[in-house]
C-alpha cells in the first residue's frame, strides 16, 4: 500500500512482474554469436582494405600520425626551449645515475641519448623524458655488483726499486679497465634482456598486467628504492671504502661498513656533497613555489655542476685533498657491442622485474600528463617503444631507460609540447658527448651523489601518504607498508615480488570472505537495504532476502554457504535428515499401533494414555472402511509425537540477490545448485534476483538449470521476486508438511526408501563435486 502523502519529487512505476524468462520473451532476447579462435584471428589480422593497413602502421609507428600534423609555429619555439633545458638536466642526471648503475659516468650520457632516438619514433607520450631512472639504475647496479665485484679483478702491485721491478703479492689493486669493461657488459646484456621482455609483453598485448601494480604498491616500492639509493650514495658523499652487499639486509650491511670506516671520511667530498644537497633542494623549492612567475625553472643542477667542476679544477682537489673525481669522460661514442649470452641465466629474474618496474613508472607518468593535456597513451605500444629503446641502447653501451619524474616535469613545465623537445634534448646530450665531456672530468663524485640525493625528495615525500591511506583504506595502507619493508629488507627485486604476492593475497582474502547481508524492505518502496544499516526497514514475514557482494568461486563458496546458513537460522541438510529420522520413528509407532494416522494428522491411541472419545469414534469409522487410504500431513512447526528434535523452519521462500555477483565458476555453480535443491527438499522455494545477462549465460553453460532447478527461479530484481511470491497461488497446502499414506486393512509397513535414497543422493552429489563419489 502506497503512502497517501505524496511529494512533488515522487514518481510511480507501473509494470508487470518480470522473471528473466518472461522478460526475455517479451523483449526478444538476442542470441550471442560465439566466434571461433580462427574467426577472431581472421577478423583481427585480415587486411581487407588500405585504410585498415594504414591505421595499423600508424599504431606501430606513431610518428607517422603526429609529425605530419605538427603545428610548427605554435609548438616549435616551446619545444626548443624545453629541449635545451631538459637536455642539460639529462646530461647531469645521466652522469649521476651512472654511479647507481655501478658503471663509468660516460655510459650515463649514452643512456640519456640513444633511447630517446627510438622513443621519438615509437612512443605515444608527448611529454615523457626518456632516460635513466634512479630505481631501475639501482636494480641494474645491484646485478652488476653481484656479477662483477671488485674482488674478481684484483691484481698484484708492481713496486719499482732502484735497479729492478718487484711484484708484491701482499699488495693488491683493482684492474680498473677490466672491471669497467665487464660491468658495462653486464649492464648492457641486462638492458637488452629487459628490452626483449618489454617487446614480448607488448606484442602479446599484456600491458594490462601492469595494472596489478597498484598505486600503494608502487608508492611503497619507490620509497624503499629511494632509501636504497640514499644508502648507496652515503659512501660516495663520505668517500669511504666499503664492501659490496646485495640481497637480504644489504642496506644494513652497507650502513655497518660505513660506520666502521667513517674515520676515513674525505672532508672535501663531504663538504661538496652536503652543499650540493642543500643548494639543489633549496632552489628546487623556489622553482616549485614560484613556478607561475618564473618562465623557465632555474637549472640548478647545471649551475652547481659547472661551479663545482671549476672549483675542483682550480683548487686541484684531487691532488691536494684526495677528492674522488670523475677522471675519465672521453669524447665520442663507444663502438656497438653484442650482449653476453652466457650471463642471461644469472640475470633473468632481475631483468623481468626491472622491465616491469621501468614500464610501470613510465606509463604511470605518461598517463598523468596525457590526462592533463587531453590525449591518450597506448600502454601496449609504450611497452614496444621502451623495449626497442632498451634493445637499441643496450647495443650501444647504455643501461636501462625509463623516465625520471623530475626530468619529465622540467620538459613539460618549460613549454614542451611534443617529442620534438625530446629529440632536441638528445642533441644537447650529443654535444656534451662529442665536445664538452672532458670539462666534467674534474667534477667530484660527491657532487653527483648530492644531485642524486636531492632528486629523491619527491619519492621520500610519499611517506606522507601513509596516514592518509590508513584513514581511507587500511588494506591499501598495509600493502604500502608491506611492500616498502620487504623491498628494504629483502632487496628490490625480491621485495617487489613479495609486495605483489601480498597485494594479491589481500584481493583473495577480500573475495574469499565477502560481505553478506540480510536485506529488508523500505516501507512503501521497491528498495531493499541491509537491515543492520537502517532502523526503519522491515523484514518480510516468511521470506529471507540474502545478498552476497562478491563473485562466487571455488575459494569462497563454502563461506557463502556458511553465511547463508547463519542468516536463515537453520541448516537445510540437517533439517532434511532430522525430518527423515522423525518419519522413521513415526512409522515404527504406527506399525506398533501406538500412533494412528488420520486425515487430520497423527493422533496417539488410548494405550498411550490419551482419552478422546470423539477421536476413538473417528478411528472406528475409518477402520470400518477396508482398503481405504488415509493421507496425513505432518506439521513440522508443531510438537511431534516422537522424541526427535527437528529444527524449526520459519520461512517459506528465500531470495538470493545476485546483483553484485559478477561470475561463477564450475565448483560454485555445482555447489549453488545443490544448495537450491537442499532448500527445495524442505519446502523452501528459492529465487535468484539481479543476475545480468552474462551471468545467466554463464549459468546455462555450467548446466546450472535442470528439471528441478529451472530458469523460472530467476527474476530481474528483488522486488519482482517478492511480488511474485506474494501474488503466487497454490499456497493453500502447507509447504512444510510431509504426507504419509497407510493402507488401513492390511497394515503394510510404510516405505521410506525414497527418503533414504534422497539422503544418499544428496551425499553423493556433495562428493561428486570433488570427484570422490563411488
Amino acid at each position: 500500500m502506497m503512502d497517501e502523502c505524496f511529494h512533488e519529487d515522487d514518481y510511480h512505476v507501473s509494470r508487470r512482474i518480470y522473471s528473466n524468462r518472461v522478460f526475455d520473451q517479451v523483449h526478444d532476447r538476442q542470441t550471442q554469436d560465439c566466434q571461433s579462435l580462427r574467426e577472431r584471428l581472421s577478423r583481427t589480422c585480415g587486411c581487407t582494405d588500405d585504410k585498415w593497413a594504414v591505421q595499423k602502421l600508424k599504431g606501430l609507428l606513431p610518428i607517422l600520425d603526429w609529425l605530419p600534423k605538427y603545428p610548427v609555429k605554435e609548438w616549435l619555439p616551446g619545444d626548443i626551449v624545453s629541449g635545451v633545458t631538459t637536455g642539460l638536466v639529462c646530461c647531469l642526471q645521466g652522469v649521476a645515475y651512472a654511479l647507481l648503475a655501478s658503471v663509468a659516468p660516460v655510459y650515463g650520457l649514452y643512456s640519456a641519448f640513444f633511447p630517446i632516438l627510438t622513443y621519438f619514433v615509437l612512443g605515444t607520450s608527448r611529454h615523457l623524458s626518456v632516460g635513466p631512472f634512479p630505481v631501475t639504475c639501482l636494480m641494474v647496479g645491484s646485478v652488476v655488483m653481484t656479477l662483477a665485484p671488485d674482488e674478481h679483478f684484483l691484481c698484484s702491485v708492481n713496486i719499482t726499486g732502484a735497479n729492478d721491478t718487484l711484484t708484491d703479492e701482499r699488495l693488491m689493486e683493482v684492474d680498473v679497465e677490466a672491471i669497467e669493461a665487464q660491468r658495462i657488459l653486464v649492464a648492457c646484456t641486462m638492458t637488452v634482456l629487459v628490452g626483449l621482455f618489454q617487446v614480448a609483453m607488448g606484442l602479446m598485448q599484456v600491458g594490462f598486467l601492469v595494472r596489478y601494480l597498484s598505486d600503494p604498491l608502487v608508492g611503497g616500492f619507490t620509497t624503499a628504492a629511494a632509501f636504497h639509493v640514499f644508502i648507496s650514495q652515503i659512501k660516495t658523499i663520505l668517500s669511504v671504502p666499503i664492501h659490496n652487499h646485495n640481497g637480504f639486509f644489504s642496506a644494513a650491511y652497507t650502513l655497518i661498513d660505513v660506520g666502521r670506516n667513517v674515520n676515513q671520511t674525505n672532508i672535501a667530498d663531504l663538504i661538496a656533497g652536503l652543499l650540493t644537497i642543500f643548494i639543489v633542494m633549496a632552489v628546487k623549492e623556489i622553482n616549485t613555489k614560484f613556478q607561475h612567475k618564473i618562465p623557465v625553472p632555474i637549472p640548478i643542477e647545471v649551475i652547481v655542476t659547472v661551479i663545482a667542476s671549476a672549483i675542483s679544477h682550480v683548487m686541484d682537489l684531487n691532488s691536494q685533498y684526495g677528492a674522488s673525481i670523475v677522471h675519465s669522460l672521453p669524447r665520442g661514442f663507444a663502438p656497438p657491442q653484442t650482449p653476453n649470452i652466457t650471463l642471461i641465466g644469472n640475470i633473468l629474474g632481475s631483468s623481468f622485474s626491472t622491465a616491469v618496474v621501468g614500464y610501470a613508472v613510465a606509463v604511470s607518468v605518461a598517463k598523468v600528463y596525457a590526462a592533463k593535456h587531453d590525449y591518450t597513451v597506448d600502454g601496449n605500444q609504450e611497452l614496444i617503444a621502451f623495449g626497442v629503446s632498451n634493445i637499441f641502447g643496450g647495443c650501444f653501451s647504455s643501461f636501462v631507460a625509463s623516465t625520471a619524474l623530475s626530468r619529465t616535469a622540467v620538459q613539460e613545465s618549460t613549454g614542451g609540447k611534443s617529442q620534438v623537445a625530446g629529440i632536441i634534448s638528445a642533441l644537447m646530450v650529443m654535444i656534451v658527448i662529442l665536445a664538452l665531456g672532458p670539462f666534467l672530468q674534474p667534477l667530484q663524485k660527491s657532487v653527483l651523489a648530492g644531485i642524486v640525493i636531492a632528486n629523491l625528495k619527491g619519492m621520500f615525500m610519499q611517506i606522507s601518504e601513509v596516514p592518509v591511506l590508513w584513514r581511507q583504506n587500511r588494506t591499501d595502507c598495509l600493502i604500502w607498508i608491506a611492500t616498502c619493508l620487504a623491498s628494504i629488507v629483502l632487496g628490490l627485486d625480491v621485495g617487489l615480488l613479495a609486495g605483489l604476492v601480498f597485494e594479491m593475497g589481500t584481493v583473495v582474502v577480500r573475495t574469499q570472505f565477502p560481505s553478506c547481508a540480510t536485506l529488508g524492505n523500505v516501507p512503501n518502496t521497491d528498495i531493499y537495504k541491509n537491515m543492520k544499516d537502517y532502523k526503519n526497514i522491515n523484514e518480510i514475514p516468511g521470506i529471507k532476502i540474502f545478498k552476497c557482494n562478491s563473485p562466487i568461486y571455488f575459494a569462497n563458496i563454502d563461506y557463502f554457504k556458511e553465511k547463508l546458513r547463519d542468516e536463515v537460522g537453520f541448516d537445510a541438510v540437517r533439517v532434511f535428515k532430522k525430518r527423515n529420522k522423525a518419519l522413521k520413528k513415526i512409522h515404527k509407532l504406527i506399525k506398533k499401533g501406538k500412533l494412528q494416522a488420520t486425515e487430520d494428522g497423527l493422533v496417539p491411541v488410548a494405550s498411550l494414555g490419551v482419552e478422546n472419545k470423539a477421536f476413538e469414534k473417528e478411528l472406528e469409522e475409518g477402520a470400518s472402511q477396508p482398503g481405504s487410504e488415509v493421507k496425513v500431513q505432518v506439521d513440522w512447526t508443531s510438537e511431534l509425537p516422537v522424541s526427535v528434535s527437528v529444527p524449526r523452519v520459519h520461512i517459506h521462500s528465500l531470495v538470493v540477490d545476485f546483483s553484485a555477483v559478477s561470475f561463477l565458476d564450475v565448483v560454485a555453480a555445482k555447489s549453488l545448485k545443490l544448495v537450491v535443491k537442499e532448500f527445495l527438499r524442505i519446502g523452501v522455494s528459492v529465487y535468484i534476483a539481479g543476475c545480468d545477462g552474462e551471468l545467466v549465460r554463464r549459468m546455462e553453460a555450467l548446466s546450472f538449470f535442470d528439471e528441478e532447478v529451472t530458469r523460472d527461479i530467476l527474476f530481474l530484481s528483488v522486488h519482482d521476486a517478492i511480488l511474485f511470491i506474494s501474488t503466487s497461488t497454490g499456497n493453500d497446502e502447507d509447504p512444510l508438511a510431509e504426507k504419509i499414506s497407510q493402507l488401513q486393512d492390511d497394515k503394510e509397513p510404510l516405505s521410506f526408501t525414497e527418503d533414504v535414497d534422497l539422503i544418499e543422493t544428496y551425499d553423493n552429489q556433495h562428493l561428486a563435486i570433488y570427484g570422490l563419489s563411488n
